[in-house]
């Protein structure tokens, strides 16, 4: 009897284990980060959706603690298995579920460089032949050049100012690559046709691009759009910018997507006094920076709460673009979503579903990045990047990281 006893709560502990493996995203729950901002509806949406599983549950609560010596408060956000088993606690702001206007169409970019983009090198023409300045010099494509002689280039036209104070004597360049500063030196040499100092490199100043608005703040038009970083189409390279611009582009064709060929939208816009806003931030998560003529940009009747990461969940949602000459919604079905610990632009996966907008751009195509997705009535996120075996299937990310650097 004892023996049959001791079988039957095995068997039993066995089952109830497996039932409760079967309902708990314990490896989600692990996976989130140590901080974040919630709202207090999506604490409602994971208890009452159970987006971690049928059995845990999410509340928060205060807790004094240390400083430097100084006692503070700490809003807490728990989850617990059974509701009193803890598995998961994090540091979290609750905030009021600030809303912010959506966007969805496209625009066009100009961005100033901090500095200027080394693409190549050449030679310089000297009363002694054609010679390569920097043969044997540490400088590849890529890098930025930030200063010369400790002067800081904020325009491509210092250059030949600032080695004609130099005088063809060994002079001093900074550059930044991989946000690492690199010195190296050089002698520059007379160009004997032009009279004028030269260091032998091709370089940029500017860059220009096409992409979708995500947002713009309700309480202050700062505004995030693309969702990933414009770079420099020769060099690859994440474009630091020390300024820049955005227009309101005019789609003038799409090219479809199709398997291992990416499409595009085919985009026209003029650069000049018709900006829109101003550019200050160009990094990993997109472009950002203050929407000045709201006109033609946002709709005013279109304000939606933003969803916190933790409430993204597979299942149904909606892509906002303006492919078809108006902003309009289409369906998609978010296939899966990463708790992600640390920030990235490949935070989920979606796929279209919207026939409408399969036929006219087969599916996502490039720019459209930036294109805000809804679920739930709230912006939870933003297209970044399509994939090349199957244009009907994306990447988008989280727009709390947007929000973080907006």
């Amino acid at each position: 009897m004892r023996k049959f006893l001791s079988k039957l709560i095995g068997v039993s502990l066995a089952i109830f284990f497996v039932i409760v493996a079967l309902n708990v995203q314990i490896a989600s729950l692990i996976s989130l980060p140590s901080e974040a901002i919630v709202t207090y509806d999506d604490i409602k949406d994971i208890n009452e959706q159970s987006i971690f599983g049928k059995f845990i549950s999410a509340g928060v609560h205060s807790e004094n603690v240390n400083v430097g010596g100084e006692k503070q408060t700490k809003t807490k956000l728990s989850f617990k298995l059974f509701g009193f088993i803890p598995i998961k606690t994090m540091n979290v702001e609750v905030s009021d579920g600030a809303k912010v206007y959506v966007g969805g169409i496209p625009l066009g970019f100009s961005l100033k460089t901090k500095g200027v983009i080394v693409v190549g090198e050449n030679s310089v023409t000297t009363e002694d032949g054609n010679k390569i300045t920097m043969k044997n010099k540490p400088i590849k494509s890529g890098d930025v050049l930030y200063k010369i002689d400790n002067n800081i280039i904020e325009d491509i036209d210092q250059i030949p100012e600032l080695l004609e104070e130099a005088d063809g004597e060994r002079t001093i360049l900074t550059l930044l690559r991989d946000d690492k500063e690199i010195e190296v030196e050089v002698i520059p040499e007379l160009d004997v046709s032009t009279g004028v100092y030269k260091l032998g490199l091709w370089v940029r100043d500017d860059a220009s691009g096409v992409g979708t608005l995500t947002f713009v703040n309700s309480k202050n038009n700062r505004f995030g759009a693309l969702g990933h970083p414009i770079t420099d189409y020769e060099t690859g390279i994440e474009i630091p910018v020390q300024g820049g611009k955005i227009y309101k582009c005019n789609l003038i064709g799409i090219t479809k997507g199709e398997r291992g060929k990416p499409g595009e939208l085919r985009c026209l816009f003029m650069q000049g006094n018709n900006y829109k806003g101003t550019i200050d931030t160009n990094c990993d998560y997109g472009v950002y920076g203050e929407a000045i003529n709201l006109d033609g940009l946002i709709d005013n009747n279109l304000a939606v709460e933003v969803g916190s990461r933790m409430c993204v969940r597979p299942g149904k949602a909606k892509l906002i673009s303006s492919v078809s000459g108006v902003r309009e919604e289409y369906d998609i079905e978010i296939i899966k979503a990463t708790y992600q610990p640390k920030s990235s632009d490949k935070s989920m996966v979606i796929r279209v579903t919207d026939s409408r907008l399969l036929a006219l751009t087969g599916g996502i195509v490039q720019g459209m990045s930036g294109s805000p997705i809804i679920q739930d009535g709230k912006l939870v996120g933003a297209v970044t990047h399509v994939f090349l075996s199957d244009p009907t299937k994306g990447y988008g990310v989280y727009v709390d990281w947007m929000l973080d650097k907006a």
